[in-house]
């Protein structure tokens, strides 16, 4: 019984939907999926209004981070562990890609840094930060690109 516990919260953590949030002070229209891989890839340096693009995100490997794993970066946690080091690497001036080791954490980053987005739990979101729409949607929304079930 307890293991069927266990493996129920595990499922649970892991079906969360992750939303996309932004510094309040950074313009991010609505984003294509496809934008969302490349920014969190760091393949993307500079927003419209000249911003650079930062994502700040959890650890790779935590079960927080499973659903992008698998749905934006479709590797290992290793692989995308190697994918950080190496877009960090290629910007000299900032990093592309920070990483928080709690929601809340992720949240105050994305609020002092100008030009940064993030990745949390739905549920984690305040009004510090915006919530950003990807293809159309907003987390919750029939569709959305990061909803875990």
């Amino acid at each position: 019984m307890l293991i069927f516990l266990l493996g129920a919260l595990v499922t649970t953590a892991a079906a969360k939907d992750v939303a996309l949030i932004s510094n309040k002070n950074t313009f991010v229209p609505t984003m294509g999926f496809a934008d969302v891989v490349k920014v969190c890839k760091g393949q993307m340096g500079h927003w419209p209004d000249g911003k650079p693009v930062t994502i700040i995100m959890r650890q790779p490997g935590s079960a927080e981070m499973k659903l992008v794993e698998e749905k934006i970066y479709a590797l290992s946690s290793q692989d995308v562990r190697e994918l950080i080091t190496s877009a960090n690497h290629s910007r000299p001036d900032r990093s592309a890609i920070i990483l928080g080791g709690s929601d809340e954490e992720v949240i105050r980053k994305v609020e002092s840094i100008p030009g940064a987005i993030g990745l949390v739990d739905v549920y984690s979101i305040t009004g510090a930060v915006s919530v950003v729409k990807i293809s159309g949607k907003l987390p919750l929304e029939s569709g959305y690109a990061l909803h875990g079930n």
